[in-house]
């Protein structure tokens, strides 16, 4: 077993690409690789932390939200989503193509554990909020081969294929309806193409839609317990142990928001509160089934952490808090690789 200050994580959620298309950057890929001022993560940092690779996801920005015929606020067609997405995959590719083998675009467990044998960073293109996809999913069978291995079908708004759970502390994520009949379709085509579906953002009707219909194992990238936290993006008891049931995965995400049980966005939440979720929710459903989901360059995160570069610090945590070597192992990155594997193939 290699010692804990060596483990390496696989990260189940990351905003990067999002950040490098902002606009007024001038070479975002030349950034990432050289190292920035801003930010979460860049290659360096990423080196530094241990950070290995992860779910790099695209994510659409909300348009100006609107009253439907009943008062509720809806979320617009989106004409640009799908360019957005497309540019921002691209982004991706560039960072492979200009990495010098540093960065490894991976549609398999078997490529993502070849590349962090190999020292690049394994990243998996994810899609969060699948706006860019209409309910004929010709653009999702295109993604899939262009690389696309993992999906949310909604972020914190409604779409064509789901409502997702708005943000509001205290409250239940049992906020809106279940999937729509093109959600259905979007659900049982990922089950046959083999793309992972998140259901962070998912509201509770919505999730057990996709307990009842998939055949794949839950995941959720980037969600909390909602005992510790009651905040609307994070797990009930209960689903948490259907996530078990299915040999699924819980990603803890980062975001003071989600970690604090006073919801307060506040960044000097210690460390420790992301250890508290780990514990809790290992304690519930088993150590197999957590791994993390930091939701870097997408949140607030403690300042005792700061960026990629910190992780040690958390890993230093787990074992100050009792776990050992084969379980930081675990949560650091093998339950992600297991789950992968069992989802993508091998």
């Amino acid at each position: 077993m290699m010692p804990v200050s060596s483990i390496p994580v696989f990260d189940g959620h990351n905003d990067v690409l999002a950040r490098m298309y902002r606009p007024g950057q001038a070479d975002a890929v030349g950034g990432f690789l050289a190292g920035e001022d801003g930010g979460h993560i860049d290659l360096p940092r990423a080196r530094a932390g241990g950070l290995a690779g992860g779910l790099c996801a695209i994510y659409v920005s909300s348009p100006t939200m609107r009253p439907d015929e009943n008062g509720d606020f809806v979320a617009p067609a989106q004409p640009d989503a799908l360019n957005d997405t497309m540019a921002m995959a691209r982004l991706l590719f560039d960072l492979e193509a200009r990495s010098n083998g540093a960065v490894k675009v991976c549609r398999s467990a078997g490529e993502i554990r070849r590349s962090m044998d190999a020292g690049a960073f394994a990243a998996i293109l994810h899609i969060e909020g699948i706006e860019a996809v209409r309910a004929d999913l010709d653009a999702l069978y295109v993604l899939h081969q262009a690389g696309l291995r993992s999906l949310g079908p909604v972020w914190s708004r409604p779409n064509i294929f789901a409502h997702g759970v708005p943000f509001r502390f205290p409250a239940s994520p049992d906020i809106g309806p279940g999937l729509t009949e093109a959600g259905k379709d979007l659900i049982r085509a990922c089950n046959g193409l083999k793309i992972l579906i998140d259901l962070s953002h998912m509201n509770e009707k919505g999730f057990w839609d996709i307990a009842a219909l998939s055949d794949a194992p839950l995941v959720a990238s980037h969600s909390n317990a909602h005992t510790l936290c009651p905040h609307s993006r994070n797990l009930t008891d209960r689903q948490l142990d259907a996530i078990r049931d299915t040999g699924g995965l819980v990603g803890i995400n980062f975001g003071v928001l989600f970690l604090r049980e006073d919801g307060v966005k506040n960044p000097q939440t210690p460390i420790e509160r992301i250890v508290d979720h780990v514990v809790y929710i290992a304690d519930r459903i088993g150590i197999d089934h957590v791994g993390l989901g930091s939701d870097f360059d997408g949140t607030t995160v403690p300042d005792d952490l700061k960026d990629a570069s910190g992780l040690p610090r958390l890993i230093a945590a787990l074992e100050a808090r009792g776990f050992d070597a084969d379980a930081i192992a675990s949560v650091a990155h093998r339950n992600w690789l297991s789950v992968l594997e069992r989802t993508l193939g091998s």
